[in-house]
């Protein structure tokens, strides 16, 4: 998740709110650019990366935020939801675990309340120091609140916060305002009371019956949380869960899902959402539900719409996203883009390399950036990751493949942590063996998958990854293990067999 415009409403803008000073006015510090100003517009990943690159090449950045610093990812994404997700994590293991036969459960006493206090204090202590502090200490940064939109393809006007209304000339501009949820036309829905991620991440309650419309990363991150902090959780999918991965990874997911006690109704359509006496009432294909919260994560939508792009000639797609090439440039000269509101996949990781690289070009350079070799997690768990082409990307694009899947009963990691859950595949190119795609379902699928990415960098064959050496008793040596399955059977090998 990544970054819009808006924080958190429960979140202060707070420690910068003094810093502004004319855009015009570099504090002696124009640098090699010889006073080149660039607007910012936005204060998440893409923006931080882009600000803080701009500056170092010499140049005086406005940065325009209209609500809380930081974006997205700090304030009511990444931070917050991993947070709580590690706190779901611990409370289920309280309940059950391989070990309960030796270390009986002791089922904990949820404090919603208290788990969220230390949820936000770390949100706010990472947000003064990452983005808050940065921006008040940079001299060739001046921070602007208030709502951006475009004058023409050279400046902007800000309606700040305080009710004034600013002039801002630029040489460049980057666009990096973000999404912000998406809610469905489902007839009833606007008028009856919904969360989205960030409302969910917020609450200080657990809902005894929880809904969640979608089966995309979001709905599963927190359907899963919520259900181990005690909540009886139904996920509605259109279709199935992570429709657009491996259908592998959907069907582990959901059989996982299922064991823990979580309701997976996989071809759900969603007729019709009433509330009455106090609880939601969802009409579908399927029949009625009853739930006391229905949580919306049916994905994001690009904050583009009030910012005036027209004004500049600025060009967006049909999702109202902006249209950048792969040097982040617009259909406007001098004007950028990057992050969430644009077309790439959204990771604060991605946003941010997409807004250095924009600053690069902005100041003279020419930098691109290469997805080809993205690695993405999903943090339930089991943890979803992939990086690469899956079977079905290769083939869409004409490459013919062999893949092996290694269960996780063949992990030794796996055997003595007594959780066997998932697996890993590999996809190799076939003919030249070479490896282009990995997706692993494991419990912390995520701390592997950058070695793989690395091989696919490295354009190593499957042979030569089975030929490295990898530490003894580590969920990474799934992929030698699974690397070797191309040319022997790994049930006949010793324990740390080379």
């Amino acid at each position: 998740m990544s970054k819009p415009r808006t924080g958190s409403g429960a979140l202060a803008t707070g420690g910068l709110a003094d810093h502004v000073r004319e855009p015009g006015h570099n504090d002696g510090k124009a640098g090699h650019h010889g006073g080149l100003h660039i607007a910012v517009i936005g204060s998440g990943g893409a923006a931080m990366a882009a600000t803080l690159k701009a500056v170092e090449q010499g140049a005086r950045v406005t940065l325009v935020e209209r609500g809380a610093i930081g974006g997205t990812c700090v304030n009511i994404g990444c931070v917050p939801s991993k947070i709580m997700i590690r706190a779901a994590h611990i409370a289920h293991l309280r309940r059950i675990s391989p070990f309960d036969d030796g270390l009986p459960p002791t089922p904990p006493r949820v404090l919603r309340g208290r788990l969220l206090a230390q949820q936000q204090a770390r949100v706010e202590e990472l947000r003064h120091a990452k983005y808050e502090n940065i921006l008040a200490d940079n001299p060739a940064v001046t921070v602007l609140h208030g709502e951006a939109r475009f004058n023409d393809s050279h400046s902007l006007l800000v309606q700040l916060n305080d009710g004034r209304l600013q002039h801002v000339a630029f040489d460049r501009c980057l666009i990096a305002t973000g999404a912000d949820a998406a809610v469905p036309p489902v007839p009833g829905l606007r008028g009856a009371p919904y969360w989205t991620s960030t409302q969910a991440l917020a609450s200080d309650t657990l809902p005894k019956r929880l809904a969640v419309i979608g089966s995309s990363v979001v709905a599963v991150e927190l359907g899963q949380a919520f259900a181990r902090l005690g909540s009886q959780v139904t996920l509605l999918a259109r279709s199935t869960l992570l429709t657009r991965e491996d259908p592998a990874i959907g069907e582990a997911l959901t059989a996982a899902f299922r064991s823990e006690g979580i309701e997976v109704l996989e071809h759900t359509q969603i007729d019709q959402v009433g509330y009455m006496d106090g609880e939601v009432v969802l009409a579908t294909n399927h029949g009625e539900l009853h739930a006391d919260r229905l949580l919306v994560a049916t994905g994001r939508t690009p904050n583009t719409r009030s910012l005036g792009l027209e004004a500049a000639g600025v060009t967006i797609n049909a999702q109202g996203a902006v249209e950048i090439d792969a040097g982040m440039h617009t259909s406007t000269p001098r004007i950028y883009a990057a992050g969430d509101c644009t077309d790439q996949p959204q990771f604060v990781y991605v946003a941010a390399a997409a807004g250095t690289r924009a600053a690069i070009n902005m100041t003279g350079g020419d930098a691109t950036l290469d997805l080809t070799v993205m690695p993405a997690v999903v943090f339930t768990d089991p943890q979803i990751a992939t990086v690469g082409q899956s079977e079905e990307q290769a083939h869409r694009s004409g490459i013919e493949t062999d893949s092996r899947t290694l269960t996780l009963d063949n992990v030794p990691r796996a055997l003595v942590n007594f959780d066997t859950r998932g697996f890993i595949k590999l996809v190799i190119e076939a003919g030249s063996d070479r490896l282009i795609g990995v997706q692993a379902v494991a419990p912390e699928a995520g701390e592997l998958i950058q070695a793989a990415a690395l091989a696919i960098r490295a354009q190593m064959t499957v042979q030569e990854l089975a030929d490295q050496l990898f530490p003894y008793l580590t969920m990474v040596e799934g992929l030698k293990l699974a690397a070797q399955t191309f040319s022997k059977n790994v049930k006949q090998l010793s324990c740390c067999a080379g």
